[in-house]
């Protein structure tokens, strides 16, 4: 993501005149968004004013990772629709260099915990660390395309609790798992749902006199591009939106749709809505039939005539994004065992270079 300040405030700074706004930047793939990338773009808004975020195209990141699911356009979009993002920047470049930053005018460069590699094993950020232009945020435990990947290809429903499953295990082994060992990076953990990760990504907004509330409800399972599409269309519906999006629970998304539906739990679907710029608020555990007090707990007067009918223009679905994953199953599964290969095998030089460093340290004391 490419994240930064622009605009200010004009607050004096030690008294060294107006405040200059601080520009940071950070870059990514963005495939198959979820919220642990809205996480990351959460973190690296509150390291600066203005976050600007460069996003690969379909070629750079098949050069590098290999075929992505969902094409550029559509990342470009769905990235847009994160609230915690000022801008984005099309095709922005797999390796950052500080010519990138500059040009955005970036003070720094934001990316998380783990280690982005180039198709020949070099770390992408490795010029701007060496600049002193890099920060770091945490990586969100618990999701990670490679786990969605796996509810998708199995037809199980274990990630609706934490219990062990048999087949899931399988999957996360053959997966995940390169020829030397799992990486810390891409590996599959489980997602603890806290208090304090709703009130971060909640808005926290009451709704304002004057304020039209517009309340829809689903499961919005794998938010994808077809939902922000949707709620982008709802969100236009008034001049002064106040957008509830009503959650089912796991059970009752289960008995309409089937199979191993929902893939994300309500815990997961929660954080992946709030995300979204377009809501106010979320219900979690919405009821399937929307009656009169659901509409008065929002106190939204009892009339008759208040149900709409929109059409976002996206036919998209979670059933036709599962369907991409299933073709191309072979090559997704390739992707993850080479980036794993790759990310060990910076762990095992990284590990040799401390044991030198431990082992010159002790024959200089001696």
């Amino acid at each position: 993501s490419l994240g930064g300040g622009r605009g200010g405030d004009g607050a004096l700074d030690f008294g060294l005149g107006p405040r200059r706004p601080v520009l940071g930047t950070a870059e990514g793939g963005y495939d198959m968004v979820h919220y642990g990338h809205s996480n990351q773009l959460r973190q690296a808004k509150a390291m600066g004013d203005y976050l600007v975020v460069g996003v690969h195209t379909d070629e750079e990141i098949a050069r590098h990772k290999g075929p992505p699911v969902f094409t550029q356009d559509e990342r470009y979009k769905m990235v847009r629709a994160i609230k915690w993002v000022d801008e984005i920047v099309e095709g922005a470049p797999y390796v950052t260099a500080l010519e990138t930053l500059d040009k955005y005018n970036c003070d720094f460069c934001v990316h998380g915990d783990d280690i982005t590699l180039t198709v020949d094993g070099k770390d992408t950020y490795e010029e701007v660390k060496k600049s002193g232009r890099y920060r770091e945020c945490r990586r969100t435990q618990g999701v990670s395309t490679t786990d969605l990947v796996g509810r998708m290809l199995l037809m199980t429903k274990a990630h609706h609790s934490n219990i062990d499953h048999s087949g899931y295990q399988q999957h996360t082994d053959n997966f995940g798992k390169g020829p030397q060992g799992h990486s810390p990076w891409t590996g599959v953990s489980q997602f603890l749902q806290t208090s304090q990760k709703i009130i971060q990504f909640a808005s926290g907004k009451e709704p304002q006199p004057g304020d039209t509330i517009i309340y829809v409800a689903g499961a919005f399972d794998l938010f994808h591009i077809g939902h922000v599409d949707f709620l982008e269309t709802v969100y236009k519906q008034a001049e002064k939106p106040y957008v509830i999006v009503g959650l089912h629970f796991d059970q009752e998304v289960n008995r309409y749709k089937g199979k191993n539906y929902p893939i994300m739990n309500i815990h997961e679907r929660t954080l992946s809505v709030l995300a979204c710029r377009y809501v106010s608020e979320v219900v979690i555990g919405a009821p399937y039939a929307v009656g009169g007090d659901l509409l008065d707990h929002f106190k939204e007067p009892k009339k008759r005539g208040i149900f709409r009918t929109v059409d976002s223009g996206n036919g998209l679905s979670t059933d036709d994004i599962v369907q991409r994953i299933i073709q191309n199953r072979l090559q997704f599964e390739a992707r993850n065992q080479m980036k794993e290969a790759k990310e060990m095998a910076v762990i095992e030089a990284m590990k040799l270079r401390e044991e030198e460093k431990t082992q010159n340290t002790a024959q200089a004391a001696q």
